[in-house]
């Protein structure tokens, strides 16, 4: 038997959208289950992220320390922000979000993984990427506000978060995904064996 996630799309009989945001929405779907019944189901649509595990070349990764509002909670993150556009290259986003966020540019990119965040109640995909061979990037640094203005941004050895994440002292989904995947992909195959940085991308199709 195949580990393998499968697309698939149950029938549904009635749909309306009862919020629409700034930037996500809520849908309501009337879904068919497999005995014929229909169940109500609410989700968070969303236009998918991008997040950067940028690893420079003394083992450490560049973190930011930012409010997040639902949970109450100052997290340590990695570089992430949404595919704003429709269609948007996901590797064009994540070395914005990376200059944005950090002034950092990256020469060699990898995709480091896929997930759905929420998938019991949200469509959220995001791609994270591997980002080494770093520097300092060019011009000036990018005007941040709101959450961004209060940010920290730091880098940490990768067995110092690896032990924040299991003693759950670090949260962030995608810190956590990112972290505990470089490890895996160092003891298996080498980080060199990762995905391209344009891979296919099925949850988010776009252009190359």
């Amino acid at each position: 038997m195949t580990i393998k996630d499968t697309a698939e799309e149950w029938e549904v009989t009635a749909t309306e959208t009862p919020f629409v945001g700034n930037k996500t929405s809520v849908r309501t779907d009337d879904v068919v289950m497999p005995d014929g019944s229909v169940v109500r189901r609410d989700y968070q649509v969303h236009p998918g992220s991008v997040a950067v595990l940028a690893l420079d070349d003394q083992g450490r990764v560049l973190v930011i320390r930012q409010y997040r509002h639902p949970v109450r909670h100052k997290l340590w993150e990695i570089p992430a922000g949404l595919l704003d556009i429709p269609g948007e290259n996901p590797l064009h986003a994540a070395q914005r979000e990376l200059y944005e966020e950090a002034h950092v540019k990256a020469e060699d990119w990898r995709v480091l993984t896929d997930v759905f965040t929420t998938p019991g109640g949200c469509d959220e995909a995001v791609r994270i990427f591997l980002a080494r061979d770093l520097s300092e990037a060019e011009g000036q640094r990018f005007e941040v506000e709101d959450e961004e203005a209060d940010m920290e941004l730091s880098r940490v050895p990768v067995d110092e978060l690896v032990r924040g994440v299991l003693t759950g002292e670090l949260h962030n989904n995608c810190l956590v995904v990112g972290v505990l995947s470089l490890i895996a992909a160092q003891h298996g195959d080498g980080l060199d064996a990762l995905r391209p940085a344009e891979a296919p991308w099925p949850a988010r199709p776009f252009e190359a």
